[in-house]
């Protein structure tokens, strides 16, 4: 069956599909009902402005990038250098619009056809589903590609940015690997001389911290990780400590749930451990402060981005490191883990793919990715990133960075399922009832999610 583009769909259906979702309960399984649910409510203004509007008015191309400050600038950096020399080609950039988020601007772009030639920050996950409608460019189709990919990335980055139809319809750009961090001053208060690395070491450390803090009048927890059930929370604690204990294993194979084995079960046990033993609080965060900032917790597991923020606090009175994951004891090897990446698409309303896929080259070649280093301390995902000597001056500078470099070749981003968003959000439900509240033991929990992962699967099919 030959699939529908964007397209394909008229103004008039887009008005009789949010009539039906508005008040009707649509077919198509949970997670489309949630994208649906979505574009009823982004793209009501778009709808107007893309059916009198259907074709780009002039011949640049135009590039979205992320709205965060520090890639604007990068962004109209490398944009700016690229018209200088290519005049004939020229890229018009901008900021992706506001929105509630901006994968809810990419869904309400795609079905009003007010998509970019370019967009650099499509989260991995989502790129199945957009390849699956029929949106996407097989960027393996365009002259160079595939040298230039193959000469940046090693072959398991480019097994994960393959699509399950063989193409390949993502960049491989930027990513924030998730790491331990950790206040130093306070593990050696608490004569803790070595960051706890396993699970019971972990274990033993948040022990002590309370052992010893029983009698403070502010309670100091061992870490904190956010508590609420939302999808995207366990890309920053279950999925790493998963990546960590199984060598990097992926949640689904062959559209079968693959994540029921021992490592999700002892990750959910040490993890329950953790809240059981009152070690983590069982609150949400607010907003009024930061607790590792307020020396409240002890760890967090997070990314890159708190080393210029926590750099540039005023008077901090502590030091703080990072290490990899916290891993079972019986471990041995590299540690892998998540490594949130960014990744840039183009789509199919390019005029110019060619063109596109030209000016993309400059953004990711050696000086674009010691620009985006520089300029925003995000890593780019590029083999040998840590021994280059072209990228030495940067980690010289910036010697915390290293340890995130290090990470390149253990870095895995989400499988390549249209419905991944479910899978986790079907996980999150069950780390809530038996991670948070203890109402299922690991064993029954994780069983629980495969059996409604599969059936999900099965639908989807």
């Amino acid at each position: 069956m030959q699939k529908r583009t964007t397209g394909d769909i008229s103004c008039s259906a887009l008005f009789q599909i949010g009539h039906i979702l508005k008040n009707e309960f649509c077919p198509f399984g949970h997670f489309m009902n949630i994208v649906f649910r979505i574009l009823f409510t982004s793209i009501t203004s778009f709808i107007v402005f893309s059916c009198s509007n259907s074709s780009r008015q002039d011949d640049q191309l135009l590039f979205w990038c992320s709205n965060n400050n520090q890639e604007i600038i990068l962004c109209d950096s490398l944009t700016s250098t690229w018209n200088r020399n290519h005049t004939s080609e020229p890229v018009q950039m901008q900021p992706i619009p506001e929105g509630q988020s901006s994968e809810e601007v990419i869904l309400a772009a795609v079905v009003g056809k007010t998509t970019p030639d370019i967009y650099a920050n499509m989260w991995q996950g989502n790129v199945e589903m957009y390849a699956h409608a029929g949106v996407l460019i097989p960027l393996d189709t365009l002259k160079g590609f595939l040298d230039f990919i193959k000469e940046r990335c090693d072959s398991n980055v480019i097994k994960e940015i393959t699509s399950s139809d063989g193409h390949i319809y993502q960049v491989p750009w930027k990513v924030n690997p998730i790491m331990t961090i950790y206040n130093k001053n306070l593990l050696e208060a608490n004569g803790i001389l070595s960051p706890p690395k396993t699970y019971s070491a972990y274990l033993n450390a948040a022990q002590r911290i309370k052992d010893n803090n029983r009698n403070s009048a502010s309670a100091i927890r061992f870490g904190y990780t956010e508590v609420k059930p939302i999808w995207y929370q366990r890309l920053f604690n279950f999925y790493p400590l998963y990546l960590a204990a199984s060598g990097g294993a992926p949640l689904v194979v062959n559209n079968r749930a693959a994540f029921n084995n021992k490592y999700s079960i002892e990750v959910f046990h040490f993890l329950q451990n953790l809240y059981s033993n009152d070690y983590f609080s069982k609150e949400a965060s607010g907003s009024s402060s930061d607790p590792f900032v307020a020396q409240a917790i002890a760890t967090e597991w997070t990314g890159p981005w708190e080393i210029s923020y926590l750099n540039n606090i005023p008077n901090r009175a502590f030091n703080f490191d990072y290490y990899p994951p916290i891993v079972p004891d019986t471990l041995t090897g590299p540690v892998y883990t998540y490594c949130d990446p960014k990744n840039i698409v183009v789509f199919n309303t390019c005029k110019k793919p060619q063109a596109a896929w030209d000016f993309i080259q400059t953004v990711i070649n050696k000086s674009g990715d010691l620009q985006l280093l520089e300029v925003t301390g995000q890593l780019p995902r590029r083999k040998n990133l840590d021994s280059d000597v072209f990228y030495a001056d940067y980690f010289r500078k910036n010697p915390m960075m290293i340890q995130f470099a290090r990470e390149i070749p253990y870095l895995k981003g989400i499988d390549n399922c249209e419905v991944i968003v479910e899978v986790l959000d079907i996980i999150s439900q069950e780390y809530e009832a038996c991670v948070i509240y203890g109402r299922k033991t690991p064993e029954k929990a994780i069983k629980d999610a495969e059996t409604a992962v599969n059936v999900l699967l099965n639908n989807e099919k």
